[in-house]
């Protein structure tokens, strides 16, 4: 027997995550930065274990793919590669295409490109930029950062290729490589990068520490999302910037 039915409204605002097959940190976090009542649909892009310049050009090929994996029925108000370093080397405009070519949203945005629209919206010119990554990414991020009038004046990195030991690197040493390149001065903020690093339990106590922004990539990716798509931040997400910052364009 054919049983009737009714369809009822979308119940939630949906957002979209492209994640790295090797990140085991930004799901996670974007929960605990979104609200309750968005709904993260999320899909995986396969990737190196380690991450070179190789790996990262191979995954450019695979964008569009991971995004054509979303639900096709769903009405995604903005979506977000998970990957800083690939951002860099893609470029934002290159990486909105591939997702756009996978997947129907008004908006597609990675933490290269939110990092830079929050800089802009809390007047950050200098940053002080920790890395985990080779020479050969770190180099790349840096010259996006200065195309877009953003200096990094001072600068470290971990210099640690495998993501198994990127998204383990304790939350103290994050700490304590802010507070060294902080303490250096001639910076107004400073920026953790990389989807992979477990940041958030830390950006609050740097904060009260060096008294300026502190950012990373997760917390800016989870804030341009929100702020694309209109919807207001839970009151509790760590960092300066959701205060300071304007939410919407």
């Amino acid at each position: 027997m054919d049983l009737p039915y009714t369809l009822t409204p979308d119940r939630q605002i949906q957002l979209a995550l492209i994640v790295l097959q090797s990140d085991e940190t930004l799901e996670y976090d974007m929960r605990r930065l979104l609200p309750a009542d968005v709904e993260m649909l999320v899909s995986r892009v396969a990737s190196g274990a380690e991450l070179s310049t190789e790996t990262i050009a191979a995954m450019e090929s695979r964008l569009t793919e991971a995004a054509s994996l979303l639900p096709r029925a769903a009405r995604i108000a903005a979506a977000g590669y998970g990957c800083t370093s690939a951002s860099a080397q893609f470029g934002s405009a290159r990486v909105a295409d591939l997702i756009r070519e996978g997947v129907e949203t008004p908006h597609a945005t990675d933490p290269a490109a939110a990092l830079i629209a929050a800089c802009r919206a809390l007047g950050v010119q200098r940053i002080a930029l920790v890395s985990p990554y080779v020479a050969s990414i770190s180099d790349r991020m840096r010259a996006v950062l200065s195309d877009a009038g953003i200096a990094t004046p001072r600068f470290g990195s971990f210099n640690e290729p495998v993501e198994g030991n990127v998204v383990r690197i304790a939350p103290a040493s994050l700490r304590d490589a802010a507070l060294k390149l902080a303490g250096e001065g001639t910076c107004d903020a400073v920026f953790l990068s990389c989807t992979n690093l477990r940041t958030l339990d830390v950006i609050g106590d740097i904060e009260k520490e060096i008294g300026m922004p502190v950012m990373s990539s997760n917390q800016v990716l989870a804030w341009h999302m929100l702020r694309l798509a209109g919807i207001a931040p839970v009151p509790d997400a760590p960092g300066t910037l959701w205060r300071r910052a304007g939410l919407f364009e």
